[in-house]
């Protein structure tokens, strides 16, 4: 059986493919400049095959890339390097997570929808501590918390824009005890400016579908991707069809959703209500 080719190698190729084509130029033209054969391209640009960082900055320059959207693009590329991140955690990240938590932390745009969970990189230390145990994850649960909170950090130093839609029952059932809960609808409703929250109350009817995230990269236009979350790892969808057929479902969550402010104002009032006793677990369904 043929192994599909990498999201990242699929995503650089079509970004290469965009700008080849957006100047004209044929197969041969891309050919001459790293002085190889056509059906290297074709590989390249298919994702069949990676590319070498210097190769990728000769095509580009070639292209007439500018140095912001080629450090995009060689993001993408290092597939070594993120790949290694993320051996401590052994089998804890399935393959196809892997290649989201690399596109993860080269995007631009993190556009989250949870209609029951808050997102993990929403979750304070110890209501994701609390949460990953409800999961009945076992011994997972430390590596799995341990890397959530690495990407929680390293997006911090990044600063990618940031938009959630939350389902209002992820708000009302949530995990551990009262003070726990408290902190945790506390930090939600002081989030940083980066981020954006809204909720979708429960009676505006949620979509049928699950959760999703969308990843969108600075350049070149329509460059993106779809994670959907499964116990198995996952999928990530890359066309640009599916990744604007997602971005349009978002937009029509978000108006539905509440306001951001209106939405702080009722996880406030939320999380002023909390009154469960000490040691009190209140579990997601």
């Amino acid at each position: 059986m043929i192994e599909a080719p990498p999201v990242r190698r699929l995503l650089l190729g079509s970004a290469l493919r965009q700008y080849r084509e957006n100047l004209g130029y044929l197969l041969e033209d891309a050919a001459r400049v790293l002085e190889c054969d056509r059906s290297k391209i074709s590989r390249i640009e298919t994702g069949q095959r990676g590319i070498r960082p210097k190769e990728l900055r000769e095509l580009l320059t070639e292209y007439g890339v500018s140095e912001q959207e080629q450090g995009t693009l060689t993001a993408l590329a290092q597939t070594g390097l993120r790949s290694n991140r993320y051996q401590e955690y052994g089998d804890s990240v399935p393959g196809p997570y892997r290649e989201y938590l690399a596109l993860e932390q080269a995007a631009s745009d993190i556009l989250i929808y949870e209609p029951q969970r808050l997102p993990h990189l929403l979750q304070t230390p110890e209501y994701l501590q609390a949460s990953m145990a409800a999961d009945l994850l076992g011994a997972r649960t430390g590596s799995l918390a341990k890397l959530t909170l690495d990407r929680q950090k390293t997006l911090s130093q990044q600063r990618p824009r940031l938009t959630a839609v939350i389902g209002e029952a992820a708000l009302r059932q949530m995990h551990g005890d009262a003070e726990v809960i408290r902190h945790q609808l506390t930090a939600l409703a002081h989030v940083d400016e980066r981020v954006i929250i809204q909720v979708l109350p429960s009676g505006r009817g949620a979509p049928p579908s699950g959760p999703a995230t969308i990843l969108r990269f600075v350049v070149p236009p329509g460059l993106g991707a779809v994670y959907l979350p499964a116990l198995s790892g996952g999928i990530c969808l890359v066309s640009q069809r599916d990744v604007a057929n997602y971005i349009r479902a978002f937009e029509r969550l978000r108006a539905a959703a509440l306001t951001s402010a209106v939405s702080a104002q009722l996880i406030q009032t939320i999380a002023a209500g909390t009154n469960q006793g000490p040691g009190k677990v209140v579990h997601a369904v």
